[in-house]
Parts: C-alpha cells; sequence; structure tokens
C-alpha cells in the first residue's frame, strides 16, 4: 500500500506541476541564430515579396495553415502556441518590437529553411514551404510587432 500512495502522490505532483507550468522562457530573444560564419551572408538576404495588404493575408494564412507556425508560435505570434507549450527555450515571440528591430529578413529566412539548433525550429524549406512562402510569411511575422501602429 505504501508504494501505491507514493505512485499516487507522485503522479498528482506531476500533474499538478504540468498544470501550472508556465511556457518556458525564450532564451536570449535578442541574439542572433545564424552561426557567426554565415551572418553576413544571411543579413545580406532581401525579401522579394512586398508588404501589401495581400501578401499579409497570404503570409497569415501560410502561418496559420501550410505552414503550422501557429502550432510553436501562436495565432498571436507570442510563442505560445499549442505545440511551443513544451518547448524549452519556448518558441520566438513576433510580437517582442526590439527582436525585430534586431533582426534581418534574411536571418529570418535562414532560420526557417535550415532551423535553429539549440531550440525546436526545424528546417521548413523545401519540406513544408517555397522560399516564396517562407518570405510571404516573414512579412506577417513582422506585422505582430505592433509599435508605432497605435
Amino acid at each position: 500500500m505504501g508504494y501505491l500512495s507514493r505512485s499516487l502522490g507522485i503522479l498528482t505532483a506531476l500533474i499538478f506541476v504540468t498544470a501550472t507550468m508556465a511556457v518556458a522562457e525564450e532564451r536570449d530573444p535578442l541574439k542572433p541564430r545564424v552561426p557567426p560564419d554565415q551572418i553576413a551572408e544571411a543579413k545580406a538576404l532581401k525579401n522579394p515579396i512586398p508588404k501589401t495588404p495581400e501578401n499579409l493575408a497570404k503570409g497569415k494564412a501560410l502561418f496559420e495553415g501550410k505552414g503550422t507556425c501557429f502550432n510553436c508560435h501562436g495565432k498571436e505570434g507570442k510563442g505560445d502556441g499549442p505545440a511551443g507549450q513544451i518547448l524549452n527555450p519556448s518558441p520566438r515571440n513576433f510580437t517582442n518590437c526590439k527582436f525585430h528591430k534586431k533582426r534581418k529578413d534574411g536571418e529570418l529566412f535562414w532560420v526557417i529553411k535550415n532551423g535553429s539548433p539549440g531550440t525546436g525550429m526545424v528546417s521548413l524549406i523545401p519540406a513544408a514551404i517555397t522560399e516564396e512562402e517562407a518570405w510571404t510569411i516573414i512579412n506577417y511575422e513582422r506585422s505582430f510587432c505592433k509599435e508605432g501602429t497605435e
């Protein structure tokens, strides 16, 4: 009986901890995720997709659909999507305007294409999306920063 009681106590504690766990904090949100030997090349990449209302709508559809970005980053881009809840560090919070000011589109593209070691971000090109779709998603991700738009 003692073993069963202890096991139930541990199980109850695990359920409580899991239910009350906050999303793991995003580590170093301003630190580049591109390796130092590739960052200059990544920063030089320019987004060929214009930021039009139509392209932002396409980016949203890709973010919430085919790209499956929302699963980790959440529909509001806060890094709190259902799959992201178990990741440590948590997925990128795209509402962080300081992050957007610090990172070039080419760096974001590099991460979408190559993944981000030490995080849950995996390579999405060409497995899930095309390069053009990635650039479209980047435009949409940028729209989560509301600084100066209110």
